[in-house]
């Protein structure tokens, strides 16, 4: 019996040491873990808007990202936005509240450090300083405004839709006009060698150079991708490894309002790239001009 008790002490003694082991690790961990990938979802934000070893970022460039939140008051549903602004302690965050028809309710100065902005926990703490007691806040997704110096070129949009198997997670940006400028598809579970290819230049890059009006009616082809479309768009990005530009610019010109040529024998993985793209972007362009309306009413003074 003393025996059992000694082994049983020893094995909780074990199991303690090692979770507070693993715990302590994890502490340490998860900071630089959330850090490297911050890194690298800054190195596909910048290869979308075509830097890169051979062309690097322009010194003016900055990225201001914003974060949209669903907040529930009872029956009340509204909009809040936590976005880069001039507060009253210089540039910081404010924290914008709309309703669902997209009127300017309040907004509140927010006290956290960018690097704190990163951390949706740390995001969280910072709002609710500034919300009714009961009310609840659901995180609804982000998007990144690029501005050059000090002018608004570009958006990124980070997001997710259905795809043969599981979530497609993708990355859009577009410029100020909402023209495609590239897609990158961050993760995803479908068929290797078949929805997989969705990752290879020569399907996502025919999403690249289409324009808002072009994006809205987009859809799906059954039809060879011709040689040289392939070639153009397997070369886009390659320098002079690729097409001169007189010819990419008569290839991109031939082909910019051609629907989307479906991978051969993965054309559900080929649709729900190309609807959850369209979807993406329809809601951005429709949101962005609430939230620009809403934050000229409020008198908000942003950084993008």
């Amino acid at each position: 019996m003393r025996e059992i008790i000694k082994i049983t002490v020893a094995l909780t003694i074990s199991c303690l040491v090692a979770g507070l082991v693993i715990g302590t690790t994890f502490i340490f961990t998860a900071k630089a873990k959330q850090h490297n990938e911050h890194l690298n979802v800054q190195q596909t934000m910048l290869g979308l808007l075509g830097y890169g070893p051979r062309r690097p970022a322009a010194p003016g460039l900055a990225l201001h990202q914003v974060y949209r939140y669903i907040l529930r008051d009872a029956d009340t549903l509204r909009m809040g936005y936590m976005v880069p602004a001039v507060n009253g302690s210089g540039e910081g965050y404010a924290w914008v509240v709309l309703d669902l028809k997209g009127r300017f309710l309040e907004r509140h100065d927010l006290t956290v450090t960018p690097e704190a902005a990163l951390s949706a926990e740390d995001r969280k703490k910072a709002i609710a300083k500034t919300l009714n007691p009961g009310t609840e806040i659901d995180f609804a997704d982000t998007m990144i405004i690029a501005c050059l110096d000090d002018k608004r070129m570009a958006y990124l949009l980070p997001g997710e839709f259905p795809g043969f198997k599981t979530f497609i997670k993708a990355m859009v940006a577009l410029n100020a006009d909402f023209q495609l400028l590239g897609l990158e598809v961050i993760e995803h579970e479908e068929d290797p060698g078949l929805g997989g290819e969705i990752t290879q230049d020569y399907f996502k890059n025919q999403f690249v150079g289409k324009s808002f009006e072009t994006l809205k009616r987009l859809t799906v082809i059954k039809e060879p991708l011709p040689a040289d479309y392939e070639r153009y768009l397997t070369s886009m990005g390659m320098g002079d490894k690729g097409l001169s530009d007189s010819e990419a610019a008569e290839i991109h010109e031939q082909y910019k309002d051609q629907d989307i040529h479906a991978l051969t024998g993965a054309t559900i993985s080929s649709a729900a790239v190309t609807n959850g793209v369209k979807a993406m972007v329809k809601k951005f362009a429709y949101r962005i001009q609430i939230l620009d309306q809403a934050l000229a009413d409020g008198d908000v003074t942003v950084l993008f």
